[in-house]
């Protein structure tokens, strides 16, 4: 029999990692085989001397990415027991240490599951990355997230973020206002995500100066994008045509991120998604991943990933 004693810094430490207080000391009681005794700011683990050191390692890389910024919150803390359950700690740690730095005065982000960290590090490397996914899976946010960090460096000279219109029908010149006005509806996620990075002042600024431009696929024909950080959301109401116009602007020095979920195609049941056939044309073409994200990346609510879960379950679909 071994105890170990950790000295948390303070209670909110100690209730943030450990969740004293709650349930979670007996999920860590059963998944190490230990048992757990918290005071305030300390927690004695008792058991066999190898499950004492494994649940010690736990606490210790979870106060860790707490230090270094990462929200860990209850997904995360369940989640890091997953993959100590899953013999994942090296893979845990990994995880935590990618941060994407935005703008000033904005928290950094982080992956929060191995597939968001997989999808990172295939935008990182490829000039073409689709990040392929249910709703809550983060392939918008961080997309962006990549995007603003890498015109803060200087690597790119700006950002286009773009989406098909399609509950519009593409038709935006009957819809009344300016371009800006039009397309607003469509584009907000977009929006939603980049204020959540940037200062708004900023955010206006680079409008203004063309530096970061937000409009609908259809005013990307024609066009070639060089020095740019490009993303397409909702790539799956593309048709095949939409995405290889949308592909073939790639210019120099640019990067090209495509996300879309392919269970919620708003097309016309006559009309194929784009993203769908580029997934199967284009895997296996150097440069070019495609990642996908599945119900364990889900990082909203709880309740999220239950949903989505149900649903599969409702239409006979694996579950991702």
């Amino acid at each position: 029999m071994a105890e170990t004693v950790i000295q948390f810094d303070n209670a909110r430490e100690a209730r943030e990692i450990a969740g004293v207080g709650g349930d979670l000391l007996r999920q860590i009681e059963e998944t190490f085989e230990v048992r757990l005794t918290s005071r305030d700011t300390w927690l004695k683990i008792e058991g066999a001397p190898e499950n004492v050191a494994r649940a010690t390692r736990y606490f210790e890389a979870l106060r860790g990415a707490r230090g270094r910024g990462v929200p860990l919150r209850e997904h995360g803390l369940l989640y890091a027991l997953e993959a100590f359950r899953r013999h994942k700690e090296e893979a845990l740690g990994h995880l935590y240490a990618f941060r994407i730095e935005v703008g000033a005065g904005k928290p950094p982000v982080f992956p929060r599951t191995f597939g968001q960290l997989e999808y990172l590090k295939a935008i990182a490397a490829c000039d073409i990355a689709f990040g392929i996914g249910p709703a809550g899976t983060g392939k918008t946010y961080l997309a962006m997230a990549m995007a603003v960090a890498t015109l803060l460096r200087g690597e790119v000279s700006r950002i286009i973020l773009t989406r098909p219109a399609v509950e519009a029908g593409e038709a935006l010149g009957f819809l009344p206002g300016d371009l800006h006005e039009k397309v607003l509806p469509y584009l907000r996620p977009l929006y939603d995500a980049l204020y959540d990075m940037m200062a708004p002042e900023e955010i206006e600024r680079n409008m203004e100066r063309g530096v970061i431009e937000v409009a609908p696929l259809a005013y990307m024909r024609g066009r070639t994008l060089n020095h740019a950080f490009i993303i397409l959301d909702e790539a799956q109401n593309t048709t095949p045509e939409q995405m290889l116009m949308f592909l073939t602007r790639l210019g120099f020095d640019s990067k090209c991120v495509i996300t879309g979920d392919i269970t919620q195609i708003d097309l016309p049941a006559s009309k194929s998604s784009g993203l769908v056939e580029a997934a199967r044309v284009l895997r296996g073409i150097p440069d070019i991943a495609i990642i996908e994200l599945g119900d364990r990346d889900v990082v909203r609510h709880e309740l999220v990933q239950r949903i989505i879960q149900a649903y599969r379950r409702e239409r006979g679909e694996p579950r991702g």
